[in-house]
């Protein structure tokens, strides 16, 4: 009996809700279930060594090694490839996300103006200018995180 009282009550809420959810509504929860973001760009600006190691790094390695979006580009950019050139801890730390599959990438008009842009793809990034490619993704179905 419980079991028939619960379908009628979920009968009796799917009713109510097509009633009362405008046309416009509906599709927009439609589209949100079928287009739920799945890729996520981090860009990393700071170069403060503490954001980069108990934030940036931490999150953007554990959501691609959990699967929390299915694709993850990360991006150096400003002060932080001349602290990521330096700090030795932090580019195996980089070496071990591009291990877990996150795609890295530098911009290379800020390698260039630190003298940074050979070190950063002796560690794997990929450097090249950054402005169109992040401008492609920020008005497309990329989530964007900024430190």
């Amino acid at each position: 009996m419980i079991h028939f009282k619960t379908i009628i009550l979920c009968l009796f809420s799917f009713i109510l809700f097509i009633i009362f959810c405008s046309p416009k509504e509906m599709q927009d929860i439609v589209e949100r279930n079928i287009t739920e973001p799945s890729k996520l760009v981090v860009l990393w600006t700071s170069g403060d060594r503490d954001v980069a190691l108990k934030m940036v790094f931490m999150y953007t390695n554990n959501a691609k090694i959990n699967g929390w979006w299915d694709e993850i580009r990360f991006i150096v950019w400003g002060p932080s490839s001349k602290l990521l050139s330096k700090d030795v801890e932090l580019q195996e730390y980089i070496k071990k996300m591009k291990d877990s599959g996150v795609e890295l990438l530098a911009c290379k008009a800020c390698a260039d103006s630190y003298g940074v842009s050979e070190k950063l793809q002796e560690i794997g990034i990929e450097v090249k200018y950054m402005g169109q490619p992040l401008t492609s993704m920020l008005k497309s179905d990329w989530v964007s995180l900024t430190f």
